[in-house]
């Protein structure tokens, strides 16, 4: 039986995406068009891969009406979901695109709160689970009463039985996470830098420091660099992809365009070259739409052309 992805979002949103023409700041803004959308970085990637004809399922906490929400809009997706219900209620995102400025801003709520029953029931089904799983991706937030270790303690049980693991995470749980050593990681260049506590200027310095990441025993290493493309380092070689120009109308969900169009390209056995072109035009599409709508695979093939690909050479020694 083929064996899906898994992809885990922790602390899901439903992402609410309002359009209007101009946004006056304390006096009457009136909305043009809205559309709701189920969110967070796992499930955006979920999204895509479902896009890419790859056998993908859902997992994660939810909470309350708008839980149920968020995982009857996954299933009329397509999307195999599992979701432990926690107290409270999951969040909305709502993000406010104007048309004047071509501008998103962003208004995050903080969602609920996780006890130990619902961390133990999902610890106890990936335990017993993961194994029947080709490669588990695990991004985003944790909600509160998560500890910020636990992607690194879901990496270490996956590594022990042979499943390979992308992680996609910020601050202490990309700090945890790294230190359990998974197979992929997508920093952008600001949680690189952050990381290291360092500032990076050029694409050689980064690829510095990804490689003090693969001296861990990560085999890939995928930096996104906003509008400058993204660099994929494995230990030994070093591809730079910079796509042509656009205006984004949103950069939600680009950067986890890019970790599906990577894992897409793990799994069909394509070259870091390859990779590359593809992870950089996935963002790229996935910017060009608004709201949290993510690209589709005919789009990504179409647009494979404008990203430019060079291959940036390691300092290496022969030992004849």
């Amino acid at each position: 039986m083929k064996q899906p992805v898994l992809t885990i979002t922790l602390n899901p949103a439903l992402d609410k995406t309002v359009t209007v023409e101009d946004f006056i700041l304390g006096g009457l803004n009136r909305i043009k068009e809205w559309r709701m959308d189920a969110g967070g970085k796992g499930i955006n990637v979920a999204k895509v891969l479902q896009n890419f004809s790859v056998d993908v399922t859902a997992w994660g906490l939810c909470a309350g009406r708008q839980g149920n929400v968020l995982t009857d809009t996954l299933s009329s997706l397509g999307i195999p979901n599992w979701f432990v219900q926690a107290k409270g209620e999951t969040r909305t995102n709502l993000k406010i695109y104007v048309e004047l400025t071509q501008e998103i801003t962003e208004l995050n709520e903080p969602g609920f709160t996780v006890d130990d029953d619902v961390l133990n029931q999902f610890l106890n089904r990936f335990e017993t689970d993961v194994r029947q799983m080709s490669l588990v991706v695990l991004a985003g937030s944790l909600p509160k009463g998560i500890p910020p270790d636990f992607y690194g303690t879901l990496i270490r049980i996956a590594n022990e039985v042979g499943v390979r693991t992308v992680l996609d995470a910020d601050g202490e749980p990309f700090i945890h996470g790294i230190e359990a050593v998974p197979y992929a990681i997508k920093p952008n260049i600001h949680e690189l830098e952050s990381f290291f506590g360092e500032s990076f200027r050029t694409d050689e310095e980064i690829i510095d420091a990804a490689r003090r990441l693969i001296a861990k025993g990560i085999a890939y290493v995928a930096v996104s660099l906003g509008g400058e493309g993204s660099i994929l380092v494995t230990e030994k070689e070093a591809i730079r992809a910079k796509p042509a120009p656009i205006t984004p109308l949103s950069t939600v969900g680009a950067g986890d365009s890019m970790v599906a169009a990577l894992i897409y390209c793990m799994m069909q056995g394509m070259s870091l070259e390859e990779t590359a072109r593809w992870s950089s035009a996935a963002g790229t599409v996935t910017a060009l739409k608004p709201g949290t709508q993510v690209c589709t695979l005919a789009e990504v093939e179409d647009k494979l052309s404008s990203v430019n690909i060079w291959s940036i050479l390691q300092k290496t020694t022969n030992s004849n």
